[in-house]
């Protein structure tokens, strides 16, 4: 998962390099803008995928297969219904990341251009998120990572030759990601129809079991909150950065790949988390969920060290090759150590959210989640005020230091409930 989780960011930055070829900062900011707005509204769904992962685990620790099978059709139908939702709410949407942005008109153009493109895939995006928990939440690692190489090099390939090749811009990169999702869905419903054959129908009364619907709701809603919490900060991070001028967000912009690298990367590790400690607790054994909190804790933090090495050492060069404009490289590399060091302050926040995922303590994870964002929200006003961009950097690593230490503190008390 580790292999298949690199490939996603590997589209952030194959789409700001296509776009950072054109050598317009307005476009480049733009496409910061957009993706965050988008990454807003459908990570916010991202709860499809983690509650579907949890859940699936548990099922498969108690050797539960028919509710697994349950459990994937009620998160497709729910996916279905929502995308359709937010396809047509397009407009609405546009309007409100222009409003919340706030960019200058030309990067604000950019952002509808985009952002009006992406959304037509959303009923395929949310699919997918089902497809690939139910996926992991078997510990189905291969087809994982084929699913996901599948999307994201279809996503990548199709940017490229559209973005670049064909001369669309801004707009081939959007279209690019659309025809990976559409492709990516069909494969994964084709594998879980072909896996289906022959097995029996589930019931009407299983699939609307009451019980599982309030819970998956339920978990569902808790994982929404959290994680619209997590894009929110996200979002004012990239706020503050636009109101600092259109470089600074192109630069900041750039330097985010290398947080999103090391954070996909680190969710190999959440997701062995999820799948290990979603079957410990089905299966009632705790021997197994405290291995692999500790295995996933050593490892993580080891790679993490490696991560943030790498790109202290070869930034420079990666900013180089993602953007020609010299005022944006001068400008990220400016800030580049901020950007390397995230893989450090963020590891434990990935582990504990796999652990918690993984164990459905979902109504722990959305308050801690949102004591971070306060004092996020807190540091951002005292610290980013007076400093800058450099304040704004230092405000992030708060936010994920706090977000890790804060569900780590309470874990132990969680376990001891859970399995006593």
């Amino acid at each position: 998962m580790m292999l298949a989780y690199l490939t996603t960011p590997l589209i952030g930055i194959v789409d700001t390099a296509v776009v950072g070829q054109l050598g317009d900062a307005a476009l480049l900011g733009g496409l910061a803008a957009g993706a965050i707005v988008f990454d807003v509204v459908f990570n916010t769904f991202n709860a499809l995928r983690s509650s579907t992962t949890g859940l699936v685990a548990q099922a498969f620790g108690r050797g539960d297969s028919v509710e697994e099978r349950a459990i994937l059709m009620r998160s497709l139908i729910a996916s279905a219904g929502i995308g359709i939702v937010l396809a047509l709410l397009t407009p609405a949407v546009i309007a409100a990341g222009v409003w919340f942005i706030s960019p200058e008109p030309e990067v604000a153009e950019a952002m509808r251009r985009y952002i009006g493109i992406r959304m037509l895939a959303a009923p395929l995006t949310l699919i997918n998120f089902s497809i690939l928990g139910y996926v992991l939440g078997r510990g189905e690692g291969n087809l994982g990572l084929a699913i996901q190489l599948l999307l994201n090099g279809t996503n990548i390939a199709l940017s490229i030759l559209l973005g670049l090749k064909l001369g669309w811009g801004l707009e081939g990169v959007a279209w690019g990601t659309v025809g990976g999702e559409a492709l990516a869905a069909l494969a994964g419903l084709a594998i879980i129809v072909r896996r289906s054959a022959g097995m029996p129908r589930l019931t009407r009364a299983r699939l609307l079991d009451t019980k599982a619907l309030l819970r998956m709701l339920a978990l569902n809603g808790d994982i929404m909150i959290r994680s619209f919490s997590l894009l929110a900060a996200f979002a004012l991070f990239t706020r503050q950065g636009a109101q600092l001028g259109t470089v600074t967000l192109a630069a900041n912009a750039v330097l985010m790949n290398f947080f999103l690298v090391s954070g996909y990367f680190l969710d190999g590790f959440a997701t062995a988390a999820e799948q290990l400690a979603g079957r410990a607790v089905g299966a009632r054994y705790a021997p197994a969920f405290q291995r692999a909190i500790r295995l996933t804790c050593l490892w993580g933090f080891a790679l993490s060290g490696v991560c943030a090495a790498v790109f202290l050492l070869g930034g420079d060069s990666f900013i180089r090759l993602i953007t020609t404009a010299p005022e944006v490289r001068e400008a990220a590399t400016l800030y580049l150590p901020w950007a390397a060091l995230t893989a450090v302050s963020g590891v434990l926040a990935f582990q504990m959210d796999g652990v918690f995922i993984g164990a459905t303590w979902s109504r722990d994870m959305r308050n801690m989640m949102l004591l971070s964002l306060a004092i996020f929200v807190f540091w951002l006003m005292v610290v980013g005020a007076r400093f800058g961009n450099h304040g704004l950097w230092a405000a992030l690593h708060i936010f994920l230091i706090t977000r890790g230490v804060s569900l780590a503190a309470i874990l132990p008390r969680r376990a001891r409930q859970t399995f006593a």
